[in-house]
Parts: C-alpha cells; structure tokens; sequence
C-alpha cells in the first residue's frame, strides 16, 4: 500500500517549505488523483522549491522550464531535427514525470496552448507523429498574481486542464521566525512511494449517493447563477470529486466525507468559475460564490 509512503512524503516536504502544510496536502491529493497543479502566489513564497523538493522526494524525473514572453512552443514540447537526411524528433524539456511551469502566465497564449495536449493526452504530436510521455506525468505551473506587469491571463481551456489551483499565502510571524532561524530539510526519496499504484487504491475510496448529490446541485446552482459567464462543468465536477477522494485517502479514510468535498471545493472550483462583468463591476468574488455553494449544498 503507498499511502504510508505519501505520509513520510508530507512529512519530508512540511521539513523543506515551513508554515505551508495546507498547500502541501493540496498539491499530493492532486498527485494522487491523478491531476496537475496550478500554483499561485507572490515571487518569494517557496513554489519553485516545492515543486523540485517533491519530484526529488518523490524519486522522480525533474525538468523547469522558465516561461518567458519569447518562450515557443517547440522549446516546450522538442522538435524535429534533420539528421543523416532523415529528420529525427529531439524531445524538449516536457518529457519528464514532474514538470515545472515556472511563472507559466508570463509566455504568451500560443506558447501556454503547447501544454495543452500533453496535459490531456499525455503526448504530444509533432511532424504528424506522437510521442507519448513518462508516466505518472504532473505538471506544476507557478503563476504570478495578475495584477503584476507582464503577464498573460491563462485562456479558459488552459485553466480547465488544472485539476487544482493551489494558492501560496504568506506564512504567519511564527513561521518568518523559523525561516530565519533554521535550515530546511534536504529532500531525500521516499522509499515505496508509488504514485500509479496509489491512483489505483484511490478507487476503493466509497463515495454516498448523498455526496454525489451534492456535486451534482453544485453543478445545477452555477449554471442558474447569473454571476457567472462561466459554470461548473462535468470535467470540473469530477475533478472536485477525485481530488476530495484523494484528500480522504491521505487522511486513511475508507470513505468520503463532507469535510473532504468542502475542502476540496475551493482547489478544485477556484480557477473554473468564472465571473461576468456585471459581478466583477459590483464587487462580487469568486469566494463569496462558493461559500454561498457550500451553504446550500452541504450540511452544516
């Protein structure tokens, strides 16, 4: 069974990035199930060294890429070059198990597009031919607040790719203080860790009819919302179902509970409802959305 292993995983990245448990709870139940984070938050805050710890704790292969507005997409995804008279495929830096997207909302859109296949397939195509990626394959892409210079809003089907959007908040005091005064901890690979085998237990994770009822309410409250230019979909659905099964099981639970779908609910929904922009001019956040989901989907 992995999830021993994925305990003394949290364990060994809660050593390396202090104050920041929440985050990495969020960032392996994606893992688990299957998904692909997007990691938001002011330069400074540990994203980039999150993403490497976990790959080399994990016993993974690593690559970053550094996206910048002259990034192309075949710096992504590798190209063909001609070799003997022959054109032979050099891959790029996307053929690894755990990818880093670094500050990904700083290329352009064509660029981020390159990801999309690869994300949804697990290949990509080049020259008419695909080539099929490393498995497990985790994309973990930072992003800098909008509200900084020179960046590119994500388009809607590069978002929906994202099983989560995990937001890095600043640590409170306590935790300056122990950045200040001590050293991380060295990632060192977790022996027995296997993710694919984890996904598989994932499924014996029983979901109520209840729960499921809720999702779907959820689902049916977004599209009659008039707050929103964009609702819930059944892509968006399942990922908060999967990445709340994932939660459970970290927790070494055989069941699903209600605790698990309300804190899945904002990783999960966050990045995938969209709000008009008569909400947007009347003040209306994405955050009061879901807590009015949770009040009228979720007991109390």
């Amino acid at each position: 069974m992995s999830r021993p292993a994925l305990t003394r995983l949290e364990a060994s990245l809660c050593g390396v990035l202090f104050g920041q448990e929440r985050v990495i709870r969020e960032l392996l139940a994606t893992a688990v199930a299957g998904g692909h984070a997007l990691l938001e938050g002011l330069p400074g805050l540990g994203k980039t060294l999150l993403a490497r710890s976990f790959a080399q704790a994990s016993g993974l292969s690593y690559r970053r890429i550094q996206f910048t507005p002259d990034l192309l997409p075949a710096d992504v995804t590798g190209t063909e070059v001609l070799e003997d008279g022959q054109f032979v495929f050099r891959p790029g830096p996307l053929f690894a198990q755990v990818v880093l997207a670094d500050e990904i909302n700083r290329a352009t859109p064509k660029t981020q597009s390159a990801l999309l296949e690869a994300m949804q397939e697990r290949g990509v195509t080049v020259g008419g031919e695909r080539h099929a990626l490393p498995e497990p394959f985790i994309v973990l892409a930072t992003q800098n607040p909008l509200e900084l210079e020179g960046t590119y809003p994500l388009p809607e089907a590069q978002l929906d790719r994202f099983m989560s959007k995990i937001t890095v908040e600043a640590p409170p005091r306590t935790v300056w203080l122990r950045i200040l005064s001590e050293e991380p901890a060295q990632p060192v690979a977790v022996e027995g860790l296997d993710l694919l085998q984890a996904r598989q237990e994932l499924g014996q994770v029983v979901v109520s009819q209840p729960a499921l009822e809720a999702i779907a309410n959820a689902g049916q409250l977004t599209l009659e919302d008039k707050r929103l230019r964009m609702p819930l979909s059944p892509r968006g659905a399942k990922a908060w179902l999967a990445l709340a099964r994932a939660l459970a099981y970290l927790a070494g639970r055989a069941h699903l509970d209600w605790e698990d779908l309300r804190q899945a609910m904002r990783p999960a929904l966050s990045h995938r409802l969209l709000l008009s922009e008569e909400a947007q001019f009347e003040g209306v956040t994405v955050e009061a959305v879901l807590q009015d989901l949770l009040r009228r989907t979720m007991p109390r």
